[in-house]
């Protein structure tokens, strides 16, 4: 059976929980549930426990986008993966924003993918580099020590639960908003399949789901869903607005019956 599309909308910290519980109400009006599609909401952690009673789990699944490394203790202020468990399928982990502003170094992020798996949470890992760093030429290299970082020390089991995302920082809205071009996409992307292959084997490298996560809207959505490569993106601002959101998913939806 081909994989689902994966289709990841990062609310990041926007929406109060009213407003959450209203844009959840207005994606249900708009998403039909699609066998070939995965849809997945990652709103604040405030809106979590709410929305996950309110949302319809055959068409949406919820993602934290970060949570604590340690599964409980005196570190005030944080919320661990062993509390999001009930809540949640997956979680967004190592975002460009976190690595490059809240400390999340490579072995952080290792440790919160541990973390994520030994609590039964599908981690949703962010890899990508910096226009400084695509500029040295040194693109791979940080894509190497960020994979093979986040992935140190799980059994072949665990990397059936794992999803990558390749998100360029130079191409995020928040950066220098250039956009990547579909190619460019591809070549990292096959690049980190290839070092899932030399970890994992070549069967885990192709059932493993790859996203592209780098400014995607409507409009450019379907040129990265269309790379033999990709299984899916992660959208930031674009999964605040229902309209443009829920255009995202019927184009990956229409993408998947035209391949039928």
């Amino acid at each position: 059976m081909d994989k689902k599309l994966l289709i990841v909308g990062n609310w990041k910290m926007h929406l109060s929980v009213h407003q959450s519980s209203l844009l959840v109400h207005r994606l249900g009006e708009r998403i039909a549930h699609h066998r070939d599609v995965e849809v997945v909401i990652a709103p604040s952690m405030l809106a979590l426990q709410p929305l996950s009673v309110e949302i319809d789990r055959r068409r949406f699944r919820l993602a934290a986008q970060d949570a604590f490394y340690k599964d409980e203790g005196p570190c005030t202020g944080e919320v661990s993966f062993a509390m999001l468990g009930d809540l949640v399928h997956y979680a967004i982990v190592g975002h460009s924003w976190r690595r490059l502003n809240a400390g999340d170094t490579l072995d952080v992020v290792r440790d919160k993918v541990q973390a994520a798996i030994r609590n039964g949470i599908a981690p949703i890992i962010c890899i990508g580099e910096t226009k400084q760093e695509r500029d040295a030429g040194e693109a791979k290299q940080v894509i190497h020590d960020q994979l093979t970082t986040a992935l140190m020390n799980l059994t072949s089991k665990d990397i059936e639960n794992v999803v990558l995302t390749y998100e360029p920082v130079w191409a995020i809205s928040t950066a220098d908003g250039i956009i990547a071009k579909p190619h460019d996409a591809e070549s990292m992307i096959s690049y980190m399949r290839s070092q899932v292959q030399e970890l994992y084997g070549e069967r885990a490298a192709k059932n493993m789901r790859v996203l592209y996560g780098g400014s995607v809207n409507e409009h450019d959505v379907r040129s990265y869903l269309e790379l033999p490569e990709v299984d899916g993106v992660l959208v930031g601002a674009a999964s605040l607005n229902y309209h443009q959101f829920a255009e995202i998913v019927r184009v990956a939806h229409q993408l998947q019956t035209e391949r039928k």
